[in-house]
């Protein structure tokens, strides 16, 4: 039978990849956007197996309209608190008011769950609108993937290149947990398709230490990248919150300070994925922390003779 799906932040990087994995099974996607943006139109206007809907998240009435009749409602929108709470929230009230079964937040991340309070802004948001997730009538998944593996090449100053290092904090030796976002939005489609999808489901695409890094880019390049001790985890902390204090925009998505926090969630062992199922959706063969590095590399190589 056809499932009818709605997507929440179908025209972002993530949204667009859970978007194009769903399209290889048999659905009806609806593509939530608000009015007056063109990008979802201009994206999936041809798409005879996608429609557009169109509710601000303010119209209770228009955003209930969209979502009824469907069979889950996917979030992937990004963002901070107006985000991730406040319209995820207006989000949550449509789909119960109009009667949808099932609901997959914008999480996305590391175990938010267990993290220390005022440490990691991110997370708290996810941690408070899931508090509201677990009480409202519907059938709620999680995705919790750690860190995208695709910010290691760009976003997340772990590895430097240029200067042959792998930053750690504390332990060079603590489990880090990576996902890519195409294996994410894999899971996401197929949890969206499952109506005995669990409340939560971890995922890690790699699971490797700041000391594995090191030795995968020794053995991808042919020259030596040694292990950078930054501090302890206490003390990356303690340079967030005056990061954060200094900012200009403290609404900003992923400022260098929340850059900071990440790690030292991650670094701290707090965020770890604790039940990996990689293997829920069958046999899969996932885009390691090494497939990335060398994917990433031969690119620069590629770019560098031309």
């Amino acid at each position: 039978m056809t499932s009818t799906i709605l997507i929440a932040g179908a025209t972002g990087d993530l949204g667009q990849r859970i978007v194009r994995e769903l399209l290889q099974h048999d659905v009806q996607l609806r593509v939530l956007t608000r009015p007056g943006s063109g990008s979802a139109a201009a994206l999936y206007g041809d798409d005879s197996r996608i429609d557009i809907v169109t509710a601000a998240y303010s119209d209770h009435a228009a955003l209930t309209t969209a979502v009824s009749g469907v069979d889950v409602v996917v979030s992937a929108v990004s963002g901070v608190r107006p985000v991730i709470v406040d319209a995820q929230r207006a989000l949550l009230k449509a789909t119960v008011a109009a009667g949808v079964p099932r609901f997959i937040p914008s999480d996305y991340s590391a175990d938010y769950r267990q993290i220390t309070p005022g440490s990691n802004r991110n997370f708290e948001i996810r941690r408070e609108f899931a508090a509201d997730l677990d009480v409202a009538p519907v059938q709620a998944t999680s995705i919790l993937n750690g860190m995208f593996t695709d910010l290691l090449t760009d976003e997340a100053p772990m590895i430097l290149f240029g200067l042959r290092r792998v930053l750690f904090w504390s332990s060079a030796d603590q489990i880090l947990d990576f996902t890519t976002k195409d294996d994410v939005a894999r899971v996401t489609a197929l949890a969206a398709l499952d109506s005995d999808a669990p409340r939560v489901i971890e995922i890690a695409g790699a699971q490797v230490s700041a000391r594995d890094v090191a030795r995968t880019m020794t053995e991808l390049t042919g020259t030596p990248f040694k292990l950078q001790w930054a501090g302890t985890t206490g003390t990356l902390s303690v340079m967030s919150k005056v990061g954060k204090q200094l900012s200009k925009n403290p609404d900003e998505t992923f400022p260098a300070w929340q850059g900071m926090q990440y790690f030292v969630s991650m670094f701290s062992g707090q965020a770890q994925l604790r039940h990996v199922d990689n293997d829920r959706y069958g046999p899969h063969t996932w885009t390691t922390v090494r497939d990335v590095l060398q994917a990433h590399l031969t690119q620069e190589r590629a770019a560098t003779s031309s």
